[in-house]
């Protein structure tokens, strides 16, 4: 007899095996389903993805070349009498592009003009019409500000960069295009240097380029400005400076300053020899007010200065000033050297990281201030010292020397030959010396010897030198330039 209860349960066991298996093969076909229809949805864009891995990156820019930049220059024709010389130092004419913005027509001694030592000129556009103009606190200066809309209208065609500046600028452009050519010109990017001065500064920005010392603007941030320029001319009315209100329209477009130390403003009066005696370690990119300094060369006049110091940069503008100290430890001598501009000897064996800071020879722009001067780099004062006043020595000649007189260097592995520069001594220094028989006094030159290969800033440190040789005979020191050891400390 079978047992009633077990009988019973049997029924409600196999509707439970029934159940589990129903619902597996649901959840199976649905399963399969959306396994499906996902392989289906994503794949046009695996499809895509797959290609757009697989196609290969675009090349690369070709390097950037001079003929890529664009100068437009702000100029008046009351100074281009006296600053015309000046232009023709650093221009290229049938190379570099760009336009000179008068604020009239040049008078009769300036025409015909002279297109070949000059670039094109252009009268700039009557600005007295704009809305704007009545209720401007300086109104001249819109037309300075808008010299890069002018410019841009010309529709020159392949210009990567827009260089702006005045018409006593004083460009170096093989580093000028070195150092643009780091940047990539297809972004917003807006490069140039702030005053020398903290209180320059301090009364317009230190988040400017200063248009003395020149700025670079990427073509299509220039795309972007000249779109919306008049409206930001109407903007700041009460703005006295034209760099201010092209850098307020370019804050205003999203894009920040970006400073490099080698463009020079130069607000500082007197004598700047100090100053290019400890430059940065940077390409030497821009000049300033060299007709209101005293000229940078003690011997000569302003303009057969700039026209000296081109001398060496015709031959190494990436080594143009560029500070090289070493030392000699017999005499307790040390040498400080500003490639192609001078040349210092002092009778103490003084750091390097003191060495960098430039003398004070010079003031500031500004005439109500009073002494201790504030400025945007640390500085030494003027002394009677004779342990810390240099013996000054400045740029005479330079030669490239023969292929006889090559240099293997070590330390880079490279034969190459050498740039000799020489030295002379501009006075007697008239300080007893620092020690009684450790006196420089009888050195009337120094001959320094350099690669002649240019120098790369990006990522390396600055050079080292060797005293080669103390000639008291000939009353000459000798120098040799040359890249630093792995783990060399220069004192």
């Amino acid at each position: 007899m079978l047992n009633p209860q077990k009988h019973d349960n049997m029924p409600t066991g196999f509707n439970v095996c029934k159940i589990l298996a129903i619902s597996a093969f649901i959840l199976y076909i649905l399963i399969m389903y959306h396994i499906y229809q996902s392989s289906v949805c994503t794949s046009p864009v695996n499809k895509k993805l797959k290609q757009a891995t697989s196609s290969p990156p675009p090349p690369p820019s070709p390097p950037t070349d001079i003929r890529q930049l664009v100068f437009t220059i702000a100029g008046s024709v009351k100074t281009w009498r006296s600053r015309g010389s000046y232009f023709r130092e650093w221009w290229r004419p049938n190379v570099t592009r760009g336009y000179i913005y008068f604020d009239k027509e040049p008078t009769a001694e300036f025409l015909p003009w002279p297109y070949d030592n000059f670039p094109p000129y252009r009268v700039s556009e009557n600005t007295t019409k704009l809305v704007v103009y009545s209720r401007h606190a300086k109104p001249d200066v819109i037309r300075i500000v808008r010299t890069i809309l002018e410019s841009f209208r010309e529709g020159d065609k392949d210009v990567r960069w827009y260089v702006m500046g005045d018409d006593d600028t004083i460009f170096f452009l093989d580093n000028l295009v070195q150092l643009l050519g780091r940047y990539d010109h297809t972004k917003y990017v807006y490069i140039g240097g702030v005053s020398e001065c903290v209180k320059s500064n301090l009364d317009i920005s230190f988040e400017m380029a200063y248009g003395g010392g020149g700025f670079a603007l990427s073509y299509p941030l220039v795309e972007a400005l000249v779109a919306n320029l008049d409206r930001c001319i109407e903007t700041y009315p009460f703005y006295l400076n034209s760099d201010q209100i092209i850098s307020a329209c370019i804050t205003d477009l999203g894009v920040p300053f970006t400073s490099e130390k080698g463009f020079h403003q130069i607000d500082l009066v007197h004598n700047i020899s100090g100053f290019l005696s400890a430059h940065p370690h940077a390409p030497l990119i821009s000049l300033h007010h060299l007709d209101i300094v005293s000229p940078i060369f003690p011997t000569m006049d302003r303009h057969k200065s700039l026209r000296h110091l081109m001398t060496s940069a015709k031959v190494d503008q990436s080594r143009l000033l560029q500070q090289t100290v070493c030392y000699h430890k017999q005499k307790n001598w040390a040498f400080s050297i500003a490639w192609g501009y001078s040349a210092c000897i002092y009778e103490q064996l003084i750091p390097r990281s003191i060495l960098r800071r430039p003398l004070e020879t010079f003031t500031p722009w500004s005439l109500n201030q009073t002494p201790p001067y504030n400025y945007m780099f640390n500085s030494r004062l003027l002394t009677t010292n004779s342990c810390e006043t240099p013996h000054n020595f400045y740029f005479h000649s330079i030669s490239n020397l023969n292929n006889d007189n090559n240099y293997y260097d070590s330390n880079s592995n490279i034969t190459t030959y050498e740039v000799m520069t020489t030295y002379v001594r501009y006075k007697p220094r008239e300080l007893p010396p620092c020690s009684p028989h450790h006196s420089a006094d009888y050195i009337t030159k120094i001959r320094v010897y350099s690669p002649a290969t240019k120098l790369n800033f990006v990522g390396n440190r600055g050079e080292c030198c060797d005293v080669l040789n103390v000639d008291g005979n000939n009353n000459t020191a000798e120098v040799r330039i040359r890249a630093c050891k792995k783990t060399e400390i220069i004192i």
